[in-house]
């Protein structure tokens, strides 16, 4: 019997990740004017940027979702933590939308990981 893998491969997953994070980081952490006001859409775009990082783990590992999930939500926490010494301003909310996101973006890849990972199986029987 094999173990069940996710639709991507671990390396490539790890890869990823990596990349969104320090896209997420820079974006987040980088100052903007004083000028310029926060939409709602903020809560969106938070949302989303969780959500895909936290999928290409998640596919490739979804049995760990839970930890990706976790690990993605301190992710949002720290920078929300960082943000003030960036002069940004810090809001709970965006932790809130960073954790609905991390947390739908870690379903939706746990449940195709799983998906893909158990027709391998069966087509490899």
């Amino acid at each position: 019997m094999q173990a069940r893998r996710g639709i991507i491969s671990g390396r490539v997953a790890w890869w990823l990740t990596a990349a969104l994070v320090l896209l997420i980081g820079f974006v987040t952490l980088t100052p903007i004017p004083q000028m310029q006001t926060m939409s709602h859409s903020d809560k969106l775009q938070h949302f989303v940027a969780f959500a895909v990082l936290a999928l290409p783990l998640s596919l490739a590992y979804p049995r760990y979702f839970l930890g990706v999930f976790i690990a993605a939500v301190a992710y949002g926490g720290l920078i929300e933590v960082i943000q003030p010494h960036v002069g940004r301003s810090a809001e709970m909310l965006d932790v809130l939308a960073d954790a609905a996101g991390a947390l739908a973006g870690g379903i939706v890849g746990r449940y195709v990981g799983l998906w893909q990972g158990a027709g391998r199986i069966s087509r490899a029987r």
